[in-house]
Order: C-alpha cells, then structure tokens, then sequence
C-alpha cells in the first residue's frame, strides 16, 4: 500500500500542472478578470441570466448571481456586496435594467473591474432612477400596477407586449406568474455613488425595448462612456440575445484587463 503513495502523489502533482490548471493559475497571477457577478432588475429573479451564466461559464468564468430582494436600494445594494465580497478577485459585475442602478452604487468596490449596463438604468451620484425618466417618451405597452402596500407589478395583459414579446409564449406566462414585484419607492432613492465615474462601462442595447424609450437608453449609455452594442430584442435581451450579452461581458473582462495594466 505504501508503494502507491509516491505514484499517488506523482499523479496528483501531473494533474496540478495540466494545461487547464496552468492556465487558471496564469489567469490569476495576471490579473486577468475571470469573475462575472449578474444583478437581476425589477420584476425578475436571477433564474432569468440561466442562458448568459451557462455562455460564460462555458468559456471558463467563475459566475455569480445575485438574488435581489428588490425591497429596496439599499437591500439590493447589500445583497449584490455580499456576492462581491466572495469573489476572490476582479469580477466584471452586470446590471439589466432595475440592476443598473443597483450596480451603479455597489459597483464602487474594490473587487468590481467593469460595469455592463444590459438595457439598464445609469444614474448619476445625487440623482434619483425616476429622475432618468424625465424629457424621455412614455412606454404605454409597460404597464406597472402598484399594490396597496407600494410594490409594483407588471400588467399582466400586458406583460409579454412590455416585458419579453421575442419569447416563447410559454416562456412569457412564466416569467408573468413568476414576477417579483418591486417597491416603488426605490425608484425616488437618491444614490451616493456613481461607479461608472471610476470604472470602465460597457452598455448592451436592446432596440426593441419597451420598458424604455430607446434615446434614454441611448441617451445613459453615452453620458456614462460606455462602449455600446446594440442588439434587436426585447426588455427580456438577457434571455433571448444571451450569447450578444455573454459576448460583451466577455470583451469587458479582456479590456478591463488590459485597463488595469
């Protein structure tokens, strides 16, 4: 039995310097950003990044998902803090819509080499999600009813016109009867910090959207610098377009690489 142990450890160490080993820890002594942290908008739960988790961690990322409890900024910018503190290095974290915003204010930490803005809100430090609405065209196809206690629902009539028409209709009836509504008093919440004054930003735009008018998006994306793709789909662009957001989450990794050089 004894006779085994140095070939046990011989195998052991062959494997430690296999080509896919070496090339992770070659990734890490580079700074190379191999961590992806998805953030979830309104509406939603993380289950909807399924499509985009799957492209990314195919190509070798270690991917996160925050699960947001969306009953306030500051619990959503809690929640998405606890994710960052595990990475155990860069990580390029990922906003879609609500998320935007959640990721503007946490994605001031230290961990966070990029931000991906996927058809997603972009305040500044100072100004309130609601006030990004103002000069901008109605959206009358994404109809928000809010309850008595001030959390807000997608219409469900309505729901596939404003939220997700390029699914499946089986694919809309779940994400309807799935919905997590927000509170809506998040939207007046007037945010500290703007982390896309500090760190590089890239944007995906899906220009059939219609949560948004679409020179609002246009109109965020550009203030913040943000190196842009536009991509034909709707609100849901993160589960019908996921290879044009892995992509793009992609290149961000390489090129906050390189920034940070």
């Amino acid at each position: 039995m004894f006779k085994l142990i140095p070939a046990l450890l011989a195998a052991a160490l062959a494997a430690s310097l296999s080509p896919a080993a070496h090339a992770t820890d070659t990734a890490r002594d580079s700074g190379q950003v191999k961590n992806v942290v998805l953030v979830h908008g309104a509406f939603a739960d993380g289950s909807g990044w399924r499509p985009v988790y799957d492209d990314l961690t195919a190509r070798g990322y270690r991917v996160s998902i925050v699960q947001n409890p969306l009953t306030s900024l500051a619990d959503d910018v809690a929640a998405t803090r606890r994710v960052l503190d595990r990475q155990d290095g860069p990580a390029i974290l990922v906003g879609h819509s609500w998320g935007g915003t959640v990721i503007t204010e946490a994605g001031v930490h230290d961990k966070v080499a990029g931000l991906v803005y996927v058809s997603a809100l972009a305040p500044d430090a100072g100004e309130t999600t609601a006030q990004q609405y103002t000069g901008f065209a109605p959206t009358p196809e994404f109809v928000i009813e809010t309850s008595a206690d001030g959390f807000g629902f997608i219409s469900p009539p309505k729901f596939k016109a404003g939220f997700a028409h390029d699914t499946t209709d089986a694919d809309a009836a779940f994400l309807r009867d799935s919905q997590v509504p927000i509170n809506m008093s998040a939207f007046g919440t007037v945010l500290t910090n703007a982390a896309w004054r500090s760190k590089p930003s890239w944007a995906v735009i899906a220009t059939e959207d219609k949560a948004f008018d679409q020179a609002m998006l246009i109109h965020m994306a550009e203030r913040i610098e943000a190196r842009i793709t536009k991509v034909s789909a709707s609100h849901a662009v993160f589960m019908t377009q996921p290879k044009v957001v892995a992509d793009t989450i992609d290149r961000a990794a390489r090129e906050a690489t390189q920034h940070a050089k």
